[in-house]
């Protein structure tokens, strides 16, 4: 069976895979299907392989068209309205978090030991808010040591986005390659394109076989960890106090809409 419902699904977490701060593993855990997304890159190399495909494919084609469609939307809205762009997805974020902690039955199953992973998890992603994340100039002059370095960019950037609360865009600001990468994106420049996309590939497979083994034999420590680094990221996307009451009001707008819209988006997926 098809699950072409993940369409919207992959929509959806490509369009937070462009945004620095946000997390894609983190939407797929709102949408409710993060396990079975581990489950099916790992189980896409057996013998059900044709079965694991028909959750990845729809999943893909989500993923790469809201990557296409909205790029330059993106940049555009970092570019003009930062703030209130930033708050709409730390709303978003923030309302993950009940879903995450009842995923993790944290009441029941949570020791004095998992909350001390929950706050290394929050520490972790935290103190990267204090990294330079200025934007870097546009490499146009590619070398074969610029082709070198895209690749794991693609690498580490994906192994963070399959994780909860890491965002993979914001790694790629960090180490300077996200300018290059969106700009490629928005200009179709497959050659960039498909380097980064080959390091995405390899660093998908590698840490979703990490994630599936340490989902499978420290459970409540894995989700401790996870929720942590959801907790954390709330002080990397934080763009400050507005300074004036027009961008304050509509960054309280956004704050609440991202709120709402991972409310909607956990009645749909759990009802």
């Amino acid at each position: 069976m098809w699950h072409w419902k993940n369409i919207y699904r992959g929509m959806i977490m490509g369009a937070s895979d462009v945004v620095p701060g946000v997390s894609g593993g983190t939407i797929a855990v709102v949408l409710g299907i993060y396990d079975q997304l581990i489950e099916a890159i790992n189980g896409f190399f057996s013998k059900e392989w044709r079965r694991h495909l028909k959750f990845l494919i729809p999943l893909g084609i989500g993923i790469g068209t809201s990557i296409l469609l909205l790029a330059n939307l993106i940049e555009w809205l970092f570019e003009h309205h930062p703030g209130p762009t930033k708050y709409f997805f730390l709303g978003l974020i923030i309302g993950v978090i009940p879903y995450l902690t009842h995923k993790a039955d944290m009441k029941n199953s949570f020791k004095s030991n998992h909350y001390v992973l929950l706050l290394i998890g929050a520490v972790l992603v935290g103190s990267m808010a204090f990294f330079q994340t200025s934007e870097s100039a546009v490499i146009t002059n590619l070398t074969f040591g610029s082709y070198v370095m895209l690749f794991f960019s693609g690498w580490l950037a994906s192994s963070a986005m399959i994780v909860p609360g890491i965002s993979g865009s914001f790694l790629l600001l960090i180490i300077g390659m996200y300018s290059t990468i969106i700009n490629a994106v928005a200009n179709l420049n497959f050659g960039v394109i498909l380097v980064v996309g080959l390091g995405i590939l390899c660093g998908i497979i590698f840490m979703s076989k990490l994630i599936e083994f340490f989902l499978e034999n420290y459970t409540s420590g894995t989700f401790a960890l996870i929720i942590g680094l959801v907790v954390g990221s709330i002080f990397v996307i934080f763009p400050g106090i507005p300074g004036d009451l027009g961008t304050w009001l509509l960054s309280i707008i956004t704050l609440i809409s991202g709120l709402l819209f991972a409310w909607f988006l956990g009645r749909v997926e759990y009802s």
